[in-house]
């Protein structure tokens, strides 16, 4: 099984992947520190992007695991077939609804050190932030917007734009010479006469005239192509080349603004033959004065209808000065009079045609910043919904981890409350394991030093032993042990007592209590035990039946002697170690 795997995947895995497909994972050169083993992916050998784990227990990321298993008939686990000798199994067949993301893995993998590797920049965070550091990196070299060709740094894009771009180039509208735009801004040419311009758009009439049928079908122009932008293509590419080249755009945008500012002056200065830089408009009040400009040209023509309106043509001619009107003033007879000469002048007809065109430029011109204020405000929105859209999801995510708190706190309560119980049953146990229910305790005493200092300070005075009973359903009874007396055994003597505990089964036994009591302090050499017996005073409410959880404790206060219980010869403490036993006779 394991050979005919190997062979599926020689014949399915292609040599060489698509390299606009793989490498798919984080370079490694961008870590600080030389990445784990397991944080690499077993395919591509970078560090894992979105990593998951297969049934085998290998690490992929997961766009190289949607290609393996893409295209290959029988996808094999790659670092199986590696092994040596290798390793496949049935695991080892890679398929997407067998492979699961590795959450722990991810979260160690964002966390890693890691530092930008383009010349120059300084930038060092975690990997996390990495991937919004390279869209947005001043040092990363990028393809020019315009699709001329040339790989540039990202912070050197208006310069290439504005000075070095071929594809960025602007003809001028009155000689037509084409130049970059900062040459544009301080060209100065002389207007081309009538007759060549009827020149020009004859050979542009006949060009267009023979174009071929095929020819109509050109792509379409970037909505920036106003201001310098050449890129063609269809809608997608368009739309992705608007998408991709928003910081271009706006280089064209601001270069096209210091245009219009510096325009206007120098046009006025060429007009009247002098250099005046006095005066600079700021661009809103300027497209004002340029709509009303406008407006009353549209006036003029349309009343250029009738005879007066031809004569006042003369007597006025608008041109663009600093944002005014200048007039040129006639001096001659009047118009109804020499309405005759003025349809012999050509230069009424010239006039007209400059304003025209002065017209549709700035049509255009206003075409052009309706257009750049729509892309904004498309921009600004979009913008505003990411920023909304990450402020409910961290809203959601907030009262997530406040949730998860809570339970975690629940959880812990519940934790607290487990030990508690099996503490209880843990003593429980113990408890049942030293219950005697023969009548006879064998009670083992340890730390006999400790124990008596305490005793003699006060601190302890006495002890109980585990509880026993006289029979499986018989009496409850225990023993209590003042290893510095009580009493009139206080300080001389050890006091032993038995106590009479309350029981489950006390109601079906005879009360009071009879059995005849045996103490017993044994020498562990087996030599000379200490005994000593007593009989229960049936009148002593010691014996009676118990009301609260013990009776008084009834016995012997002058047990024995503490004089005697450190004597070489005998050994009733051994190893710090002392032992007491109780006999209940149960025939009486």
């Amino acid at each position: 099984m394991a050979q005919e795997l190997i062979g599926f995947a020689c014949n399915g895995l292609p040599s060489s992947p698509d390299e606009n497909e793989l490498p798919s994972g984080f370079p490694q050169n961008i870590c600080d520190d030389v990445p784990e083993e397991k944080y690499l992916c077993s395919f591509c050998k970078n560090i894992l992007r979105k990593a998951c784990q297969t049934l085998c227990g290998h690490r992929y990321c997961w766009a190289c695991v949607e290609w393996i298993v893409k295209y290959n008939k029988t996808p094999i686990c790659q670092k199986c077939k590696e092994d040596e000798p290798p390793s496949i199994n049935e695991d080892s067949i890679l398929a997407l609804a067998k492979i699961f993301s590795d959450a722990a893995v991810s979260k160690e993998i964002l966390d890693l050190k890691v530092h930008c590797i383009n010349p120059g920049c300084t930038w060092k965070n975690i990997l996390k932030n990495y991937e919004d550091h390279i869209t947005q990196c001043e040092f990363s070299l990028i393809p020019c917007s315009t699709g001329c060709g040339s790989m540039i740094l990202r912070r050197k894009l208006a310069d290439h734009l504005e000075k070095e771009c071929k594809n960025n180039m602007t003809e001028c509208q009155r000689c037509g010479v084409k130049m970059f735009l900062k040459d544009l801004q301080m060209h100065a040419c002389e207007e081309v006469s009538t007759n060549e311009k009827k020149t020009l758009k004859g050979e542009s009439a006949s060009k267009e005239k023979f174009r071929p049928p095929g020819g109509n079908r050109t792509r379409d122009s970037c909505r920036f192509a106003e201001l310098g932008c050449n890129f063609k293509g269809g809608k997608e590419r368009l739309k992705d080349h608007e998408n991709s080249s928003v910081v271009a755009h706006l280089a064209l945008v601001f270069q096209f603004v210091n245009t219009l500012k510096t325009s206007p002056l120098q046009n006025s200065s060429i007009a009247n033959g002098r250099s005046d830089h006095s005066s600079v408009i700021s661009l809103p009040s300027m497209i004002a004065e340029l709509q009303f400009k406008i407006q009353q040209l549209e006036k003029n023509v349309l009343s250029l209808t009738s005879e007066e309106s031809l004569a006042s043509l003369h007597t006025q001619v608008a041109v663009e000065s600093d944002g005014d009107l200048e007039t040129d003033h006639f001096e001659g007879p009047s118009c109804s009079s020499e309405f005759s000469d003025l349809q012999t002048v050509p230069y009424s007809g010239q006039t007209l045609t400059e304003c025209r065109n002065k017209v549709d430029t700035l049509e255009r011109k206003i075409q052009t910043f309706e257009n750049i204020v729509t892309v904004l405000n498309r921009e600004v929105e979009k913008t505003q919904t990411t920023m909304d859209a990450f402020e409910r999801q961290s809203k959601i995510d907030q009262d997530a981890i406040r949730a998860l708190e809570r339970k975690v706190s629940d959880q812990q309560h519940l934790l607290a409350l487990k030990d508690v119980i099996i503490n209880e049953f843990r003593l429980q146990m113990l408890a049942l394991e030293q219950t005697s229910y023969e009548g006879i305790l064998m009670w083992k005493i340890t730390d006999v030093s400790r124990k008596r200092q305490e005793a003699i300070s006060g601190k302890i005075t006495n002890l109980s032993s585990p509880a026993f009973y006289t029979s499986k359903y018989g009496y409850k009874v225990c023993m209590r042990i003042y290893l510095n007396g009580d009493g009139t055994g206080r300080g001389t003597h050890i006091s032993l007592f038995f106590v009479v505990m309350r029981g489950e089964y006390d109601a079906m036994l005879h009360w009071p209590f009879k059995q005849k009591v045996t103490f017993m302090l044994l020498d562990q050499n087996n030599r000379e035990h200490v005994i000593d017996a007593f009989r229960p005073d049936v009148s002593s409410s010691s014996f009676q039946r118990p009301v609260k959880e013990m009776n008084i404790a009834s016995g012997c206060p002058l047990f024995f002697p503490l004089a005697k219980l450190d004597y070489p010869k005998q050994t009733y403490v051994k190893d710090d170690t002392l032992f007491i036993k109780c006999i209940i006779d149960a025939t009486t």
